[in-house]
C-alpha cells in the first residue's frame, strides 16, 4: 500500500477557508490524501457559521476534530494549497503548490457560505481526482 499524500491548506488565521477544506478533505477523499489546514496566525476558535454549516450541509462537526493550527503545528507536507489569501501567502516547503483564490466568506450571509463550502467541495473532488490517477 502506498503511502497517502499529505495535503495542507493554508491562509492567514487557519479559522474559515482552510478548515472547511481540512473538514470536506478529510471526508470526501480522506482515503486517497490526508489533510491538514494552518496558518500564520491562529483565530481562538473556528468561524462559527462556518460549523453551524458543515454541521448542516454535512454533519460535520468541526469544533470536534480540528482546532486552528500554525504552519510549525502539522507534519511535513507534499501538496500546499493556498486559500486566497489577501495577503502574503504563508510558504512551505512542498512538492506541489497551488493557489485555490477563494474570497474568504466571513461576516457575509450564509449563502456566500454555502458557495465558498460548495467551490471547496468540487475543488476537493477535483484535486482527489488528479492525486488518484
Amino acid at each position: 500500500m502506498s503511502i497517502k499524500p499529505k495535503v495542507a491548506f493554508i491562509c492567514v488565521h487557519n479559522s474559515c477557508r482552510s478548515q472547511i477544506a481540512e473538514a470536506l478533505g478529510k471526508h470526501f477523499a480522506g482515503d486517497v490524501f490526508e489533510s491538514y489546514s494552518a496558518g500564520t496566525e491562529t483565530k481562538p476558535q473556528i468561524n462559527q457559521d462556518a460549523v453551524r454549516l458543515m454541521k448542516e450541509l454535512y454533519d460535520i462537526d468541526m469544533e470536534k476534530t480540528q482546532y486552528p493550527k500554525l504552519l510549525d503545528d502539522i507534519p511535513p507536507i507534499d501538496i500546499v494549497i493556498t486559500m486566497g489569501c489577501n495577503v502574503e501567502c504563508p510558504n512551505l516547503s512542498c512538492k506541489h503548490k497551488e493557489d485555490w483564490g477563494l474570497d474568504d466568506p466571513t461576516g457575509k450571509s450564509d449563502d456566500e457560505f454555502k458557495k465558498a463550502i460548495s467551490t471547496i467541495e468540487a475543488k476537493i473532488k477535483e484535486l482527489k481526482g488528479r492525486l488518484k490517477s
